[in-house]
């Protein structure tokens, strides 16, 4: 009798690629919206790939809506898509951002990717 999956490993990709699928398709729209300001980033840090995703080389791409207070500082993060496993390390490097200094808080559409 054939086994359905070969291992762990396997298992944990399908699952990991299911999750993944599911997240993303009912909010693509949503992410597809265009940024209601594009203030300049002063201090962009690039995030850590985490390692299960190297381990499984997942790759994708992670939408998040941020809202920039106005001392350039983020003020709130709302994932819009993307893989489960990639969304920590987006948003972990996201909340470092800085942007420039603006009178009022703007939104921001943020589109990171991850490629092992």
């Amino acid at each position: 009798m054939r086994k359905l999956f070969a291992g762990p490993r396997l298992m944990a990709a399908f699952m990991a690629f299911s999750l993944g699928i599911s997240v993303l398709i009912p909010r693509i729209s949503a992410a597809q919206e265009p940024s209601e300001s594009s203030r300049k980033i002063v201090n962009r840090v690039v995030p850590v790939y985490p390692a299960l995703a190297r381990s499984m080389q997942i790759h994708g791409t992670v939408r998040v809506a941020v809202v920039v207070a106005p001392n350039g500082k983020v003020k709130l993060t709302r994932v819009v898509g993307g893989n489960p496993v990639l969304i920590k390390a987006a948003v972990d490097a996201i909340e470092k951002w800085k942007w420039v200094p603006s009178s009022q808080e703007t939104k921001e559409l943020i589109q990171l990717d991850f490629h092992p």
